[in-house]
C-alpha cells in the first residue's frame, strides 16, 4: 500500500509540477534580429546611442539573457534586406525579427508593390524557421503626395494583417509629426539626432516586450 501511495506521488508530480520546470529550464533566450537601414544602424550618430543600442540596454536590466543582433546597414532598401535575410536567419537563429525597412524604398521612387512584396517575403521567411516578426513602418512626407503617402503607410498594415504580425505603423512618431521636428533631426533633415532616439524606443518597446514575454 505505502509502495502504491509513493508511485502515484511520483505521477502527480511527472503530470503536473515537473513539466512546467523542465519546459522553463530548456526555453531558449530571446535573440532578436533587427534588420534595418541607417535609421537602425546609428548613422551620423555617436556609437550607443541609437534605438537599438538603447533596447539592448534596457533587455539587459529587464531580461538579461536576451540576445541583440543588429543587422541593418545605412541606406539598404527591402530588396536588400530581402537578400541577405536568409543568411542572417541561418546564422543567428533569432526568435524575433524586426524588420525595419522600406524609407529608402520610398526615397528613391521604387514601385511599391515591390516593396510589399520583399516585406512578404521577409516576413514569410522568418515565420518558416519559427521567429516572430515585428514589421516598424514608415511615413512619407506631404511633399510626396497624399495618395502616394497613403499607400505607403498602408503596405505595412496589409502585411501585417496578412500574416497575423505585430506591427508599429510609424516608427517616427512623436519625432517626425512634432511642430517642432526639425531640432530633432541632424542637419540633413532625414536622420534623427541623439535626443530622438529614446522616444523612438519607446515606440518600439511594448510590442519588442509582449514579443519575448
Amino acid at each position: 500500500m505505502r509502495r502504491h501511495c509513493i508511485a502515484l506521488g511520483l505521477l502527480a508530480t511527472l503530470a503536473g509540477f515537473l513539466p512546467v520546470h523542465v519546459a522553463q529550464a530548456v526555453q531558449p533566450p530571446p535573440v532578436i534580429l533587427v534588420v534595418g537601414d541607417s535609421l537602425s544602424a546609428e548613422y551620423g550618430l555617436k556609437r550607443g546611442t541609437g534605438w537599438v543600442a538603447l533596447m539592448e540596454q534596457r533587455l539587459a536590466k529587464e531580461k538579461p539573457q536576451a540576445k541583440i543582433i543588429n543587422a541593418s546597414i545605412s541606406g539598404d532598401t527591402t530588396s536588400g534586406g530581402r537578400s541577405r535575410l536568409g543568411a542572417l536567419l541561418a546564422q543567428h537563429r533569432p526568435t524575433l525579427v524586426i524588420i525595419e525597412l522600406g524609407g529608402n524604398d520610398a526615397l528613391r521612387g521604387l514601385p511599391l508593390q515591390m516593396t510589399q512584396d520583399n516585406l512578404q517575403a521577409m516576413t514569410t521567411a522568418a515565420q518558416a524557421i519559427g521567429a516572430k516578426v515585428l514589421l516598424i513602418g514608415m511615413e512619407m512626407p506631404p511633399n510626396y503626395g497624399k495618395d502616394y503617402a497613403a499607400r505607403f503607410a498602408a503596405l505595412y498594415a496589409s502585411v501585417a494583417k496578412t500574416n497575423k504580425t505585430a506591427l508599429v505603423p510609424f516608427l517616427l512618431k512623436g519625432v517626425a509629426d512634432r511642430p517642432d521636428a526639425a531640432r530633432l533631426f541632424q542637419n540633413d533633415r532625414i536622420h534623427p539626432n541623439e535626443s530622438a532616439h529614446p522616444t523612438i524606443l519607446n515606440n518600439v518597446w511594448p510590442a519588442v516586450k509582449k514579443l519575448i514575454a
